[in-house]
């Protein structure tokens, strides 16, 4: 008996991943436990320098901004909770200090453009449709920062505006690095806040639209576009709530596990995931505690460690411990 129905993947034939590959990061939560695996691997990945970002317009909007190289200024952050903020980034990045705010907010856009003219796959992960627009200026934000609510006001992106909008992203792209693999995936996290049915609207709203844009621009001037069902994955292999974290509504460990393995099948040959397995069994090796730290037995142990790292650096001198 089959007790599952599995989601059909193919394994990509042009531009896997590989040691060689560098990776950009951007969009929900999601992208962030992605993010956390390629750096466990210890690929060239750099994951969410403004911190989550839940809907395309955020990620539009950095995205100009590193193009143009239009710098923020002490006109774009502001005070509250004895905190500084920007409405373009996560409160990740609020400091005490509006300098140390600026100066972080450049150079994270800095590295942002760099990435993108570098970068051979950017990863997106769109987790919701529904933005707050500030009342005074009708700036669409990225985080509220726990702002009062009357300063916000809420509406649910259609399909066009998000397909206008991952347009944007993809001519930002392109226009400075035309070999680059755009991977478009939906978060599977529920974002109940919204309510049950709005949420269920605002995912079907991000999946339309992906799937319009992707079926409509397959190749752009050799720029791939992809989709990776992370959303499909999750509700219909994992539809069980022991997949889920104590709230109900982030996968667990067990459930990004399997979803990465999942990413894996699809975008890394045999090679790279032998090279992974090296990596892992290094990484568990650093972390092994003993009870004895300077007893023979683990001074050979760390020495082993040591000179598998180096075998390794040495094919792959990229790769950092």
């Amino acid at each position: 008996m089959k007790l599952q129905t599995e989601i059909p993947l193919k394994t990509q034939v042009h531009n896997q991943m590989d040691y060689n590959a560098k990776l950009l990061l951007l969009g929900s939560c999601f992208s962030e436990n992605i993010g956390e695996k390629f750096n466990y691997f210890k690929f060239q990945s750099v994951s969410n320098p403004f911190g989550i970002l839940f809907h395309p317009k955020a990620i539009e909007t950095l995205m100009l901004k590193a193009r143009n190289q239009i710098e923020y200024t002490e006109n774009d952050v502001f005070f509250h909770n004895e905190r500084w903020h920007c409405y373009d980034a996560h409160s990740k990045l609020s400091a005490v200090s509006k300098e140390v705010l600026l100066i972080d907010l450049n150079s994270n856009l800095q590295l942002i453009n760099q990435q993108i003219a570098e970068a051979t796959h950017v990863i997106i992960t769109l987790g919701t449709a529904w933005v707050y627009d500030l009342v005074e200026n009708n700036q669409t934000v990225a985080n509220c920062h726990k702002m009062p609510q009357k300063q916000f006001n809420k509406k649910l992106l259609s399909v066009t505006e998000i397909v206008s909008s991952l347009k944007t992203i993809a001519a930002v792209i392109k226009a400075v690095n035309k070999k680059v693999t755009l991977i478009l995936t939906v978060s599977p996290v529920r974002h109940i806040k919204d309510g049950f049915v709005e949420n269920t609207l605002s995912k079907a709203h991000l999946i339309s639209a992906i799937h319009q844009f992707v079926n409509q621009n397959p190749t752009s001037d050799t720029l791939q576009l992809a989709y990776f069902p992370s959303y499909e994955i999750m509700f219909d292999e994992l539809r069980e709530y022991r997949f889920y974290k104590a709230d109900m509504l982030h996968p667990n460990a067990t459930a990004i596990e399997y979803i990465w393995q999942k990413f894996q099948k699809v975008w890394m040959d045999s090679k790279t995931v032998s090279v992974m397995k090296e990596v892992e069994d290094i990484q568990r090796g650093l972390a092994h505690k003993p009870f004895n730290k300077a007893s023979h037995a683990h001074q050979l142990f760390l020495k082993n460690i040591n000179k598998k790292q180096k075998e390794l650096q040495l094919r792959f001198p990229d790769i950092n411990f």
